[in-house]
């Protein structure tokens, strides 16, 4: 069983997974090599943290130094993490998709020491770079052949490849070494630093310490006490953001669970099958895409199957309903239940494994409709929230309760707030223990206190300080109000449109009203100081293509929109259709359609697919006038 105390620490985890749950020869870590999936012990992964503990205590890192990591979800990522946590050094995990500008701000911001590069791109991006790190002393590649990339001349660091590090030997004195600094290292202390993405302005490094991690693990397993040490999770979101971290990573270290290695994201619908996963952590646009999918897949066609499809959901639906409700679904819809089990969700299922118990979403608001789609399914998706900054969980649906469209139950130890966005006044405080399922309030930005509240930013005391209140509220800058006791999230505060006669229109859910259309794949809402709301929208690829029997030459064209007006007139279709369901100041009165998704390689969205607004909204700017003239003229 799980042992926490006041002493804990991200490194004692494992340990005590060891100590008191699994034997050391039991697997931890799968991943694919080559063309089999290949296990790894407990033994293996602490005995390869001990070498890389050994060698940075030999090179004399201190606690405190801050190392990083850039390079994907790997074994050689929990060597790495594992190694230098215990001798008290922090985890500085950048991500990989960010520009040479960007990581070169984070290494200097943060003073990294060392780090750990996972492929050659990155591999050039960091040598790019380096002559201007003051203090980064070592590079460490983590894949073969990397002799072959050029070095720049009169580069003053070494390169040292992390086979090195794994094989380096660990002495009797080493390891009295490495237990005494394991030792040595506080819930206190801070273990790792994660820079904010950001959808504006300068990324800040959110100190996180080990109690943060921990004591977030800790009251999470509490509220979803059906995670075991029998649990094998399927990681692909990215562990140098926290939600992965927290909700894969330490959840398994905490608990014994296994945990396998997508390949990657186009990979993982195979890898899905192959692995077999009962828990994962997602995004909503991940659980979109099965939607959407198996929606298209169903009713393709019409006919009989598609009339079997319907009829499943709507089964589905009604016993989920009723067991949501408290009721005995009876002989009758239960056999029809089994019986839509049989032709139709089984086969959904088999595509992620047939195991799934649950799958966790956090990130971005889950459409409530793509929720319920899933509980008709039989498959239970449990919704989190919470930022960087608070480590990150502040609320996640409990097992046995869920109530579509909201981000669930607050955890333990901790209050959420309901603060007036204009007035300051509160409008409601709650904690884990004065849930009641009836309670409802009304929406203001959500503010937090208690254990999952960040040490602070970096180097900087007055972002600090504008983030967390004299009272130590830290207050997150979203939108949300609390529903059936459950919190929800409606917006983010920065997103607020004000369109020019003073109307405030929160943009996720009018997006999300849109998104109902299979034509859509994301949408992008502008109007702010406009009188009217306009719309950037991004096709189903796949969608468009079928309908128009579109080559892919047709994607690869130089301009960023589709003037094909049968094409517009196509989506027009169905934007009209939907704005009936939106108040009138809501509905999108004019819009453009963008040929490919917006990039993070282009700046555009953060590696967790946030829209960056003030960046599109600029990129774009001439597109968004013509927008509005044209709008004009059709007066």
């Amino acid at each position: 069983m799980v042992s926490f105390n006041e002493f804990s620490t991200v490194p004692s985890l494992l340990r005590n997974v060891v100590e008191n749950i699994h034997q050391p020869e039991e697997t931890f870590l799968i991943h694919k090599k080559g063309a089999n999936w290949e296990k790894i012990s407990f033994r293996e992964t602490l005995a390869k943290a001990d070498s890389v503990a050994a060698f940075f205590l030999e090179k004399g890192i201190a606690k405190g130094d801050r190392l990083g990591l850039m390079i994907e979800n790997s074994p050689e990522y929990v060597y790495f993490d594992q190694g230098i946590q215990q001798i008290g050094a922090i985890n500085t995990s950048i991500y990989p998709t960010l520009s040479e500008h960007e990581v070169g701000y984070i290494i200097n911001d943060s003073g990294i020491k060392a780090i750990l590069i996972g492929n050659p791109f990155l591999f050039k991006k960091v040598l790019k770079i380096a002559a201007n790190c003051e203090a980064l002393k070592y590079i460490i590649p983590a894949f073969e052949g990397y002799e072959k990339v050029a070095v720049p001349e009169g580069l003053n660091l070494e390169i040292i490849p992390f086979s090195a590090l794994l094989e380096h030997t660990v002495s009797a004195d080493a390891q009295k070494q490495i237990n005494l600094r394991r030792s040595e290292v506080l819930p206190t202390d801070v273990s790792s630093l994660i820079y904010t993405s950001g959808t504006t302005g300068t990324p800040k490094g959110v100190m996180l310490t080990h109690y943060n991690f921990v004591e977030n693990v800790k009251v999470c397993l509490e509220q979803i006490p059906v995670i075991d040490e029998t649990e094998t999770f399927l990681s692909f979101l990215p562990l140098s953001h926290v939600f992965e971290r927290t909700a894969t990573y330490h959840v398994c270290c905490a608990q014994g669970c296994k945990i396998a290695f997508a390949q990657s994201l186009e990979l993982l619908a195979k890898n899905m099958g192959e692995v077999r996963p009962t828990v994962m952590a997602c995004v909503p646009r991940l659980l979109e895409r099965i939607h959407d999918k198996a929606i298209k897949s169903g009713t393709a066609g019409g006919g009989l199957k598609a009339k079997i499809f319907t009829w499943a959901i709507e089964t589905g639906k009604d016993y989920r309903q009723a067991k949501e409700a408290g009721k005995n679904p009876g002989l009758l819809l239960s056999g029809k239940k089994a019986i839509a089990e049989k032709l139709v969700f089984s086969k959904i299922k088999e595509k992620t494994g047939g195991r799934l118990k649950f799958m966790i979403s956090g990130g971005a608001a889950l459409p409530r409709n793509v929720g319920e789609f899933f509980g008709d399914l039989g498959i239970k998706v449990l919704e989190g929230f919470g930022l960087t900054e608070t480590s990150p969980v502040m609320s996640v649906t409990e097992y046995h309760r869920q109530v579509y469209g909201t981000v669930g139950r607050v955890i333990p130890g901790i209050e959420v707030g309901i603060q007036d966005v204009e007035t300051k006044e509160m409008v409601s405080i709650q904690t884990h223990h004065t849930f009641q399922e009836d309670f409802e309030c009304a929406e203001g930005e959500v503010i937090v206190r208690g254990h999952c509240v960040m040490k602070g930013y970096f180097n900087k005391p007055e972002e600090t300080a504008e983030a967390i209140d004299k009272d130590n509220w830290f207050h997150t800058g979203d939108i949300g109000r609390f529903y059936k006791g459950n919190l929800q999230i409606t917006d983010r505060l920065k997103n607020m449109i004000v369109n020019a006669y003073g109307k405030n229109v929160y943009p996720t859910p009018v997006e999300n009203t849109y998104l109902k259309s299979p034509k859509i794949d994301q949408l992008f809402l502008i109007g702010d100081k406009r009188e009217f709301i306009t719309a950037i929208i991004i096709p189903n690829k796949e969608t468009l293509q079928e309908a128009f029997n579109l080559k892919e030459a047709f994607f690869q064209e130089d301009a960023d929109f589709i003037e094909d007006q049968e094409i517009k007139a196509w989506f027009e279709h169905d934007i009209k259709r939907i704005s009936n369901e939106l108040a009138k100041f809501e509905r999108i009165k004019n819009f453009k359609v963008k040929r490919n998704p917006f990039s993070i390689d282009e700046g555009e969205i953060t590696p967790t697919l946030k829209v960056k607004r003030r960046i599109v909204e600029k990129k774009y700017a001439d597109a968004i006038n013509e927008m509005y003239e044209e709008g004009v003229e059709a007066e």
